[in-house]
């Protein structure tokens, strides 16, 4: 399997642990790691053209993925 970068913990590397709890305990927060774990899939299809899109829909993916991970960082800023 190809190396995907952006991966939650490569993004958060001192944050591991805190992931790992967070997605076990936290509903919401769980959704939240999901979400940017498919977004970020998608993401990985597309710069690979595996599964190609168009230059605009790959801003919004990355829109969305930033968005995804600028609240999951305020997350883990208030669970340290």
């Amino acid at each position: 399997m190809s190396h995907v970068p952006h991966e939650l913990t490569e993004e958060f590397p001192d944050q591991a642990e805190t992931i790992t709890r967070l997605k076990a305990q936290a509903p919401h927060f769980a959704k939240l790691a999901e979400r940017y774990h498919v977004l970020n899939r998608e993401i990985h299809r597309a710069e690979t053209n595996v599964q190609p899109c168009s230059d605009v829909h790959m801003l919004e993916l990355r829109r969305q993925r930033l968005t995804l991970k600028d609240e999951i960082a305020a997350i883990l800023r208030d669970a340290a």
